[in-house]
């Protein structure tokens, strides 16, 4: 499966997911979130026990703000509905996975 593009009108479907969410924050202009595209794209697609959904922060300014975030890529991993753990800047794949089972 892969990512789905999130926007305020599917966030709360998004959200309330059973799964693990992985949420990407990122810019199309942001060269390390270019970086992190293709690792939470592999994630999306080998690991079906998640819900990944990428957040552009130019299209979807509120989803944002909401969360808090000032630098992207900011990746956060929710769990029934909340957030578990928050993490700003370019991961690799092992630490990402490590977030989502942590």
């Amino acid at each position: 499966m892969s990512a789905i593009v999130v926007t305020k009108e599917n966030f709360e479907e998004i959200k309330n997911s059973e799964k693990t969410v992985l949420l990407d924050f990122y810019a199309d202009w942001c060269g390390p979130c270019r970086m992190v595209a293709p690792i939470v794209a592999q994630i999306a697609e080998e690991c079906p026990q998640y819900t990944v959904g990428k957040i552009n922060v130019d299209d979807q300014p509120e989803l944002a703000q909401q969360f808090g975030v000032v630098s992207i890529p900011t990746l956060v991993v929710m769990k029934g509905g909340e957030v578990v753990t928050q993490s700003a800047g370019a991961r690799p794949k092992a630490q990402i996975l490590a977030m989502l089972e942590g």
